[in-house]
């Protein structure tokens, strides 16, 4: 057989982690290019895969042909293909895992568009109402069918007629034969945004320090140039009018933005801002939504017709059309990070890489920046705009800290409630205004405990500790969603006779705590038990901001970002849980989380009130966060960090390994270690290993260790060419967010 004209390497679905080359015949010239969905013989079978690039020549000999093109232009445009290769290298993964975040799986399936019969009428109202009369008592169903079609505007779907008539499709088609009906193939949009109607309302006059911020990108923007600005403002600052107008200029220009937000529990209140002040269509991307409606909202995106992203951090590699600013709204959550599935790509690096790329601009914006970029804006690497003040009328809350060692002393005892937070409450719910209460624990009691060997009863596939659920009267694993029901009476570790005890408070036993001192308060509770539903967050949200409920309790799902101007105290329940776990980021992880849920208080006319409840009401940490103190808090961390070498001065990668056999596992972690040392003598530094924070997940041991080097690219060529047993897996986490668990 001749040569072929040409070659393209193929990086296929299958876990192959080299592209293969494959043959491109004459007939697919026009239609293959970088980045092209096509399906190649495999082993006997066929493949699906992407094409890496186009060559001249094979790599090896006997090459076979391209069996098929899927898609007629690249799936994956050029700018995406470039970000994808970088994140390959950055992140030490293969590019099919990059792929397979970059298109969604109805995409890469080929799901098609939805589509339906419409029905429309083929005469004029008075022609068939003239027919509806002559045909009622002989054909009383055809005219059910006119009934329902005199009604309608253009035309109706089948199937929505066929219910409203409760007729059937052959009396449809009788019609269509008759000349009175006609019947088209239209295009459903299963779009998840509801068609309601917004008052459109106006961009508002900026103050001092929000002018200063929109001026210098409104610079970037004009010049096409790519710079990264961070705006630092406190809680309510009006960070978002910002975004808004930015966007507006964006749009003038005629490019895309992409909009990144946490949560998607603030999807629907940032979507509600942007359709009340943008007419143009809004594509929203997140895990929730079905296949369908990811598949129709990429398409809108990769068409052009949705000039406006808004998602979570996937959305970051949307195929958006000339694409203008990209916009990270509490760039310092670490739900913009993957930790658990490769590729463990942190979104707000990826999102700063995909803005030089696309010559676009780029903004972060947070109320508690993370170290890494408020270090970038020192070093002058980012532009730093601080918003000093709450916009419009709105005041920064008065701050509390109760020592709890205190109140247990007065209570004789543990308890949940601070006399001055229940006072609180009491006087909120009585003059129409609502509170909310932040404890990052779910479930009724966060453990049980025997007390005569004091071990927590654990899961038999995980090393940890169970939660009691009391709705359900469960023990429940959090980790694997192992259940034990009713839990047991006797302890199975030691089968002592006392009764077991409960330890530890969750948002369940909160609700029911505070139901039993006031009975007549509302209450609303938000965490992964309450939104396992669809849509059922979003309801809960909306219920509280209409009113529904005086106090709502609630898990880090509501600290950040949520807008309720009704609500003057905010009590945070346990602050200090988190500062006790071995992990460099705990401290700045706490502080973010206290400062972001105390700024959900006093949003509106009234001034709002926090009160933070702790044990350790001496902790810097807490002390910072009480004032909202982030420079304090950021000199002194800053200082850590640069003591010990942690980033933001030096990169770090964490690499985790799992087994059902401990021994096995963890001596293929001592080993790559030790070729890894031998390979990098100099260049990195390893920590030893270790076992995991949870040690045991799913009945896999786990064991890990650290290294942190000037950058992380050596080691991508270094994992790739490691080999370990099929039984041990080995996970590569480049810029950890959690270094413990």
């Amino acid at each position: 057989m001749e040569p072929f004209p040409a070659y393209a390497s193929v990086i296929l679905d299958v876990s192959i982690d080299k592209a293969l080359d494959y043959g491109i015949l004459p007939d697919q010239l026009d239609k293959i290019r970088r980045g092209s969905r096509v399906e190649v013989p495999l082993r006997g079978k066929s493949a699906k895969g992407f094409v890496l690039e186009i060559k001249d020549r094979a790599a090896f000999k006997n090459v076979k042909a391209i069996a098929g093109v899927l898609s007629d232009d690249a799936l994956i445009t050029p700018d995406l293909f470039e970000l994808a290769l970088w994140v390959s290298r950055y992140y030490c993964c293969a590019l099919r895992d990059i792929f397979r975040v970059i298109l969604p799986p109805g995409i890469r399936k080929g799901m098609t568009h939805k589509e339906q019969l419409y029905v429309m009428r083929a005469k004029t109202r008075e022609e068939l109402v003239e027919v509806c009369k002559s045909i009622r008592t002989k054909k009383p169903a055809q005219a059910a069918i006119i009934d329902v079609m005199l009604k309608v505007t253009k035309g109706i779907l089948l199937s929505e007629l066929l219910e409203k008539a409760k007729g059937s499709r052959s009396t449809v088609n009788s019609m269509v034969n008759q000349g009175l009906l006609l019947i088209d193939i239209v295009r459903i949009d299963r779009s998840p945004l509801i068609n309601e109607e917004y008052f459109q309302s106006k961009p508002k006059p900026l103050n001092g320090d929000q002018e200063a911020a929109f001026a210098k990108i409104v610079k970037s923007l004009d010049a096409n140039k790519f710079e990264t600005h961070l705006i630092h403002g406190v809680t309510g600052s009006g960070k978002t009018e910002i975004y808004l107008q930015a966007i507006e200029r964006t749009l003038k220009a005629g490019k895309g933005t992409i909009m990144l937000v946490p949560e998607i529990s603030l999807t629907n209140q940032t979507i509600e801002r942007f359709r009340s002040r943008f007419q143009e269509k809004i594509a929203i991307l997140h895990y929730r939504l079905s296949q369908g409606e990811r598949h129709d909202e990429w398409h809108h995106i990769k068409s052009g017709q949705a000039k406006i992203v808004i998602g979570a951090r996937s959305a970051i590699f949307s195929p958006v059309v000339n694409l203008g600013l990209i916009i990270i709204d509490e760039e310092h959550e670490q739900t913009y990070k993957q930790h658990d599935l490769a590729p463990c790509y942190q979104a707000r690096d990826v999102a700063v890489m995909r803005g030089k790329l696309s010559n676009g601009t780029v903004i972060l914006g947070s109320a508690t920046p993370s170290l890494e970029s408020y270090h970038n804006a020192q070093i002058g690497k980012y532009n730093l705009s601080v918003l000093h003040k709450r916009a419009d009328i709105a005041t920064l809350p008065d701050v509390t800290i109760v020592d709890m060692k205190k109140e247990y002393d007065k209570a004789k005892g543990l308890t949940t409630f601070s006399e001055a937070l229940l006072n609180g409450i009491e006087k909120r719910a009585a003059r129409g205004e609502q509170s909310i209460l932040f404890l990052n624990r779910r479930g009724y009691h966060t453990s049980m405990i025997c007390p005569d060997c004091a071990k927590p009863i654990k899961c038999n596939h995980c090393d940890v500790p169970m939660t009691f659920h009391l709705n359900e009267n469960t023990l429940s694993c959090h980790q694997c969603g192992f259940q034990i029901s009713p839990p047991p009476r006797e302890c199975p570790t030691c089968k002592g006779v006392k009764p077991l005890k409960f330890r530890g408070v969750g948002t369940e036993h909160v609700e029911r705590a505070l139901h039993a001192i006031f009975p007549d308060i509302r209450t609303l509770r938000v965490d992964a038990d309450t939104t396992r539903h669809k849509g059922s967050l979003q309801k809960l949200l909306k219920d509280f901001a209409t009113g529904k409920a005086d106090v709502l309790i609630g898990t880090q799902m509501i600290a950040k970002g949520l807008h309720f101007t009704e609500v003057t105290l905010v009590g945070v329940l346990n602050s200090d849980s988190g500062l006790n776990i071995p992990d460099f980021r705990s401290s700045e992880t706490i502080f973010q989380l206290i400062t972001q849920v105390a700024g959900r208080s006093g949003r509106g006319v009234t001034r709002g009130e926090v009160i933070i409840q702790t044990a350790m009401p001496d902790n810097s940490t807490i002390q910072y966060a009480s004032k909202q103190d982030f420079l304090g808090f950021y000199q002194d961390e800053i200082t850590v960090r640069q003591m010990f070498n942690y980033p933001p001065f030096t990169h770090m990668a964490k690499i985790t390994f799992s087994g059902k056999d401990p021994k096995l596992t963890i001596k293929t972690a001592e080993d790559i270690r030790e070729r890894l040392v031998k390979l990098f003598p100099t260049r990195f530094e390893f920590n030893p290993v270790i076992p995991c924070g949870y040690a045991k997940v799913k009945d896999n041991y786990r064991f890990q260790f650290l290294l942190r080097g000037p950058n992380m690219y050596p080691l991508n060529g270094a994992v790739r060419a490691l080999s370990i047993p099929s039984a041990v897996r080995m996970f590569v986490d480049v810029d950890p967010s959690s270094t413990f668990f």
